[in-house]
């Protein structure tokens, strides 16, 4: 959605990617159905193809390796997503210092791949838009840190926790050469308030998809509740599975997103007994929406939390915390519920009541759908490009 606004807008020079993928290509047409969906999650607009630069091969063994149940070394691995942004990091910087004076006015570049792109364009006098995908580190660390006390048996999915000293230096580093720092919620700007940034901070939040259906269908028998994100306590998943204890059976759970970790007892316990997707389609997982009653994401720790606009666009209430986007959307018990983080209580709560009364649920099923179409990718495609222009005539 960034890359179509900027095209329109006529002011995207070249994107830099590690995959761009061609579903219209043979050898996609070859591949199983899983790699298919799993690479195409990385193709992009047509219009953009000719200003595509690609570095596929670290990222394609990354992919390969993953689908097969295997997993580099974490920040130090050969196919680790941060060597992978690493690379790209180093290329684009290369490519910068050949550019001629004035074919380039800006960079755009995302958190852990930014640091010597940033570089690069400082001593190129260029602007830089930094990307902030979720919230400052320091104050994920110290969430983390708690919740590994809290929760001892589910330490092992806090991946957050694993991050060296120097590349949360670096994170620091790339914040301190932002020209501007775009966020998606209110509660990742606050997060900032701490930290090195001294750029302007601008909240431009994500869109919702299209409904598959505005047809709102009648809920009956066990509430149907949903989980939708990597499986782990950073989105505070343990609170979740312990109120679906306390309601006894009232609920039917289902879990959608892979394990964060292997060897983590509850976790490995919830997958077995509750209905488990560890990867489904961007389109397959609308449908789930769609079916399900409600969605639950009680994140500890998020930058905004996309699945609460596309459940709420395919009528489904969303019950989450305010560690999320869900502030800046949700109107509280009109069409979602924003609960306080590790209360599975709150959320056995609001679960406990829609199960009671199915025509409330009905009617935030309707004000949900109602919410997110005014939520639409347009919106955000429009407010992007006005930072960028700001940035670029300042």
């Amino acid at each position: 959605e960034a890359l179509v606004g900027l095209d329109r807008a006529g002011m995207l020079s070249e994107f830099w990617t590690a995959i761009s993928w061609d579903p219209k290509s043979a050898i996609n047409r070859a591949l199983p159905r899983s790699l298919r969906e799993l690479f195409g999650r990385r193709s992009f607009p047509e219009s953009i193809r000719a200003r595509t630069h690609t570095l596929p091969v670290r990222e394609t063994m990354r992919l390969l390796t993953g689908a097969a149940g295997f997993s580099s070394r974490h920040e130090t691995g050969a196919f680790s997503i941060d060597a992978v942004f690493r690379q790209l990091d180093r290329k684009v910087a290369k490519r910068l210092r050949k550019i001629k004076a004035g074919d380039v006015r800006a960079v755009y570049a995302y958190e852990d791949g930014a640091l010597e792109t940033f570089r690069a364009a400082h001593d190129l006098q260029l602007p830089r838009l930094y990307d902030l995908p979720i919230g400052y580190w320091r104050v994920g660390q110290q969430i983390f840190a708690e919740e590994a006390e809290r929760e001892p048996e589910w330490a092992s999915t806090l991946t957050g926790t694993l991050d060296s000293a120097e590349k949360l230096a670096r994170k620091d580093d790339e914040l301190q050469l932002a020209t501007r720092v775009i966020v998606a919620s209110t509660f990742t700007k606050q997060t900032l308030a701490d930290s090195p940034c001294r750029a302007k901070i601008d909240i431009v939040p994500y869109g919702a998809p299209n409904a598959i259906s505005s047809e709102i269908p009648p809920s009956f028998g066990k509430l149907k509740v949903l989980f939708a994100g990597s499986l782990g306590q950073r989105k505070g998943l343990s609170y979740l599975l312990a109120a679906v204890e306390k309601l006894q059976g009232a609920v039917e759970l289902t879990l959608l997103g892979r394990k964060t970790a292997n060897g983590c007892g509850p976790l490995d316990a919830a997958v077995q007994r509750y209905r488990w997707l560890p990867s489904l389609s961007h389109a397959a997982v609308l449908r789930e929406m769609h079916s399900h009653d409600v969605l639950v994401l009680p994140s500890l720790f998020e930058g905004f939390g996309l699945v609460i606009l596309e459940a709420m666009a395919q009528g489904t209430p969303v019950i989450t915390t305010s560690h999320t986007a869900g502030p800046d959307i949700i109107e509280n018990d009109v069409d979602g519920f924003i609960v306080p983080i590790r209360s599975a209580e709150a959320i056995a709560e609001k679960l406990e009541a829609l199960a009671r009364n199915r025509e409330r649920l009905r009617s935030m099923k309707s004000a949900a759908q109602r919410k997110a179409n005014e939520h639409g990718w347009g919106g955000y495609r429009q407010r992007l490009v006005e930072v960028a222009q700001e940035v670029m005539a300042s």
